[in-house]
Order: structure tokens, then sequence, then C-alpha cells
């Protein structure tokens, strides 16, 4: 199936946007949805990098790095690594709908900067089960992300 597009009207409101928001609401929403499944692998070699997450069918980008205690917003400057994608394909990405090594080598996926850093964070993202991602998801937000997962599966 595929995820339905971006609305324009809302992609041109969103490019037109400061990063610092954006950023600083990916950080809080990451720290509380994802940082419970992730905190427990090794991010000792990747604290204080700096990463970008750029959406490009909407011109978003979002700074950011990673310290002991979770997700941080970094100013707009330059990342060490950044990836590139479409929301779809980011969305079929953290639904683990499409595998992230398909989308670089059919080039829907672009890693920039520091690509061996881009692999290891990819490598170790890829060594958490949705499942298990889900379940220490708080307020229910865990069986909405599976359901979204089944949905989207059925096409």
């Amino acid at each position: 199936m595929n995820l339905p597009a971006f609305p324009k009207p809302l992609a041109r409101l969103v490019a037109n946007m400061p990063s610092w928001p954006a950023s600083r609401a990916f950080a809080l929403a990451a720290n509380l949805v994802a940082w419970p499944a992730l905190r427990s692998l090794d991010w000792s070699h990747v604290v204080g990098r700096r990463f970008c997450v750029q959406v490009s069918d909407i011109g978003l980008k979002l700074h950011f790095s990673l310290h002991a205690n979770g997700f941080r917003a970094a100013s707009q400057g330059p990342a060490d690594v950044t990836f590139t994608a479409t929301g779809a394909d980011f969305a079929r990405l953290a639904l683990r709908l499409e595998d992230p090594d398909t989308l670089f080598f059919n080039r829907r996926l672009q890693i920039e900067g520091d690509t061996d850093l881009g692999l290891t964070v990819k490598n170790m993202l890829d060594a958490v089960e949705l499942e298990t991602a889900a379940a220490s998801m708080p307020a229910g937000f865990g069986r909405v992300v599976l359901r979204l997962r089944r949905l989207a599966a059925q096409g």
C-alpha cells in the first residue's frame, strides 16, 4: 500500500517554518515514544553527534543529537550525518513496512556526511523489533503504531 502524500498546502507551510520548533517537537516526541525502547542500546559512540533528517517532499529539516538521556534538539547547522527521504518513506521505515537497505539502494533514502555513523545508527535501529518498541510506548501509542502497520500492510 502506498501511504498518502502530505497535503501540498500543509507542506508549503511546513517548508517555511524555522527548523528549531520542529526539531524540538521531534526530540520531545521521540523521547516520549521511542526512547524507552532505545535507551538500552549502547549509544556511547554517537553521543553528541549531530544528525539531520530531511523530509524531502515537505521541506522539513530536523536537527538533533543523542545524549545519555535521549534526543536533544540542535540548532540548524552542519550535521555529522543527514538522512533524506520522503515523508511516506520515513513512515514506511518507522512502521517496518520497508527495509532501509532497499530504500537506500533504490535511491529513495540518502545518507550524506559520515556514512559510517549513519549505517551504525541504522543497524542499531534495525536491531529493535517494532513489537518490542511498541510495548514500551506510553499511553496506548504502541497499539496505535501496530494498528497503523497492519492497516498499511493490508493495502
